[in-house]
């Protein structure tokens, strides 16, 4: 099971290091993003500890994918020995895979829904 690319992206990897250059406007270190992003330094740090989360999340969820790979090769291969080991793998990739996605599509509803809010 793969994770279909986003918006031309390939790998999860990718698109979380898309996230943070996009965070930080391709500007280096906290001084510069602060500047970019026009907001003090506290919100700064929420937004970089936001990304990191994001990151380590979408990094998790390529590492359930790959065991998940990996074990499904073994099991077609015949040198799978425990089959509910791939069975497990396969759920939990699968899980992350529903759970990442719904968490998107809920924080693209939250935007949609702050951008028509009237000013």
């Amino acid at each position: 099971m793969t994770v279909a690319g986003v918006g031309g992206v390939g790998s999860l990897n990718q698109l979380a290091q898309l996230y943070r250059q996009q965070l930080l406007s391709g500007t280096s270190g906290p001084e510069s993003s602060t500047a970019a992003a026009g907001t003090d330094p506290a919100t700064a740090a929420r937004s970089a500890d936001f990304a990191a989360a994001v990151g380590k999340g979408l990094a998790n969820l390529e590492g359930l994918d790959a065991s998940a790979s990996s074990l499904a090769v073994q099991a077609a291969a015949g040198d799978l020995t425990n089959v509910q080991d791939y069975v497990i793998a396969a759920n939990k990739a699968q899980l992350a895979t529903d759970l990442t996605t719904t968490v998107r599509n809920k924080a693209l509803e939250s935007f949609n829904e702050i951008m028509r809010m009237p000013l």
